[in-house]
This record gives structure tokens, C-alpha cells and sequence, in this order.
């Protein structure tokens, strides 16, 4: 039995494999998630991913978590926003009563007195702190598309975790003939991975908005180019911030870092802030105007992580001269400033 925490569209695609591969599903709504349960009861339709989920699959509000997660559940997947995962902490200390291993597809990373916890360490740390469980945590990177998975689109991803054995265990559990998962023991380097790029590909999709608000030129050239220097730039400061952290540069250069920076950089709200901000608005502009209800996740990364970034630069702990990108995103995400590309400080990491 696998029972999922959040019926947004990533912890609903992850319905797919889990039933393909034989497992029965309990899919639970947070409290945001009340008209997407409704729908799964009535239909087994996902408004938001427009796909009828596969038959057998369970739907529960929130309210019904510890009825869903009884005594059966195998493993629980949390799903739920990086913005939700102080919600899902309290949900997992008031309902759990026993071991049961959580593998999280939530991204996010915490500051935490001058340094940075994955997101698993972080829960992990609080329900043991709170409920006195020491849980076993997964945590799932690499480029996962929901709307793609959720019509069994060919997928790669890496399973990472502290626990001896348990990626093993569940890519087992879960690998299809469409949903690769693979063993990492890169914690740290997956989960920098999955949250900064989100970060970055705002910065990538600065130059489609640069292009856009450009005069036209005769041949009506792209600015691929400039996106591209971006994207490089981008994974040599995710190589640094991963092996500040102690991750590996194989998560980097691999599918949870080049991989999904990739997929990101092609739709989402986090390349769409970046167009915007390429487009001459500032990050409070664009909040206030465009995306004013969009969830932003590599913005809310940014803002949070802002203050323990630029001191571990001012301290020297991080080398500042390697995170120019970084340095210009922070600014115009805090700083009121509208988003500069810094041109001549690019590509001097060689």
C-alpha cells in the first residue's frame, strides 16, 4: 500500500507507476487540494493534469490522512509545496504512530544558524524532535515533468537516501517500463540540485524576455546564445554551492542537475518569473502584477536562503567571484532591483 500526501500534479503523476507496478493508492488532498479530491471521487478525473487517473485509486480530503495512512501503508510520498512542508510536518506528528518510510518529492532546502539542511534532514530533525520517530526518508531528483509522467512519458530519475538499502527498495518498488528511477548516495548534491534549479531557470528565462522586449532584427535572430551562457553558468554555481554542501559533481552535470535544469527552463512559473523579469519588471512588480498568485518556488528559495548565501560570501566561506548569477538573482529578488545579467563577471571559473 503507498499512500501520497498532496494531490497537486506531481504527487498525483506519481499515482501512475505506483498503480502500474501493483501497488493499491491512497491519493490525500492537502487543505488546498479539496476540488481535485472531489473531482478523483466523483470522475477519477485530475482537473489539473487532465488525465483520468488509473482505476482503484483512492481519494481522501485531509481531514481523513490518518484513515488513509492506517496501519497498511507500506510507504508514504509526500507531495506537498516546498511553501507546504511546515503543514506536512505538523500532519506527519499528529497522525504518525509508527515507522513507516516517507519518500519525499517536495524540493526545497532550510537555513538553519549560518548554514543549509536538505529538506529531508530538516523533517527528519523535526518529527524526531516533536514525536520522538526517527523516520527513514527518501528523496526522489532528476527531470520529472508531471504532465508527462501522467501520460507515461519515458522518465529518469534518481532515489537518494540516508537509510542503507531504502533507494534501493524503492526504485524496485516503483520502476516501470516508463519511470527509471536509479540509486544516488548523493544526498546532498540531489537536493541541491532540486531546489536550486528552480533558482537558476529564472535567470535562463531572463534572455527570453531580453529577446522579446530586443528591437527586431532583419534575420529575426533568437537570443539562444545568451540563454545558453546562462545555463552554463548556471551549472558551474550549482557545482559550487553542491560541494560547499559535501554533494558530488555527478548530481550536477547529471539528471538532477543539468537534467532538470533543462526540462525547467522550458515551461513553468519559475522560467515565466524570469521572462517577465527579462521584460524589465522588477520581482515586486511582477508579483504585484502578472504572477501575483503564482507560487514561485525558486523565487521563495531564493528569499529565503538570501540572508545565510550573502553571509557565507561576505565570510569568504563561499568564493563570491564564483556566484555572480547567484549574487545578481539574490539582489533583484530582495534588493528591489530589477534583474542584470553581470556579462564580464561570467565563465571565470576555468
Amino acid at each position: 500500500m503507498i499512500t501520497i500526501l498532496g494531490a497537486g500534479v506531481m504527487g498525483s503523476a506519481m499515482v501512475l507507476p505506483a498503480r502500474d507496478k501493483g501497488h493499491e493508492v491512497r491519493l490525500v488532498g492537502t487543505h488546498l487540494d479539496q476540488a481535485i479530491i472531489d473531482s478523483v471521487k466523483a470522475s477519477g478525473r485530475h482537473p489539473r493534469l487532465n488525465v483520468k487517473l488509473p482505476d482503484g485509486v483512492k481519494a481522501f480530503s485531509h481531514a481523513e490522512f490518518g484513515r488513509a495512512l492506517g496501519e497498511d501503508t507500506d510507504l508514504l510520498i509526500l507531495g506537498v509545496s516546498s511553501a507546504g512542508i511546515g503543514w506536512a510536518i505538523d500532519r506527519l506528528c499528529e497522525t504518525l504512530n509508527r515507522q513507516v518510510p516517507v519518500m519525499m518529492i517536495t524540493k526545497g532546502l532550510m537555513p538553519k544558524d549560518g548554514a543549509i539542511l536538505t529538506l529531508p534532514d530538516f523533517v527528519q530533525a523535526e518529527v524526531k524532535r516533536r514525536k520522538g520517530l526517527a523516520l527513514d526518508l527518501a528523496a526522489v531528483g532528476g527531470p520529472c515533468i508531471a504532465g508527462e509522467l501522467a501520460v507515461r512519458r519515458q522518465t529518469g530519475v534518481v532515489i537518494t537516501s540516508r537509510t542503507q538499502g531504502l533507494a534501493g527498495r524503492l526504485c524496485d518498488m516503483l520502476a516501470t517500463d516508463y519511470y527509471h528511477p536509479r540509486v544516488s548516495g548523493d544526498m546532498e548534491g540531489v537536493e541541491l540540485c532540486a531546489a536550486f534549479k528552480n533558482f537558476f531557470a529564472i535567470s535562463v528565462g531572463w534572455a527570453q524576455g531580453q529577446h522579446e522586449k530586443a528591437a527586431k532584427t532583419e534575420n529575426n535572430a533568437f537570443n539562444f546564445n545568451a540563454a545558453s551562457i546562462i545555463f552554463d553558468q548556471a551549472i558551474a554555481e550549482m557545482m559550487v554551492l553542491a560541494r560547499f554542501l559535501g554533494g558530488k559533481d555527478g548530481s550536477v552535470w547529471g539528471m538532477p542537475g543539468a537534467g532538470d535544469l533543462y526540462v525547467t527552463c522550458q515551461a513553468g512559473r519559475n522560467s515565466r518569473l524570469g521572462r517577465q523579469l527579462g521584460l524589465g519588471l522588477s520581482y515586486a512588480e511582477v508579483k504585484a502584477g502578472p504572477m501575483k498568485d503564482d507560487t514561485i518556488e525558486g523565487a521563495e528559495l531564493g528569499i529565503a536562503l538570501a540572508a545565510t548565501l550573502k553571509q557565507l560570501m561576505a565570510s569568504g566561506r563561499l568564493d563570491a567571484a564564483q556566484l555572480p548569477v547567484t549574487a545578481a538573482l539574490l539582489q533583484a529578488l530582495t534588493g528591489h532591483e530589477k534583474l542584470a545579467m553581470p556579462w564580464d563577471q561570467l565563465h571565470r571559473y576555468a
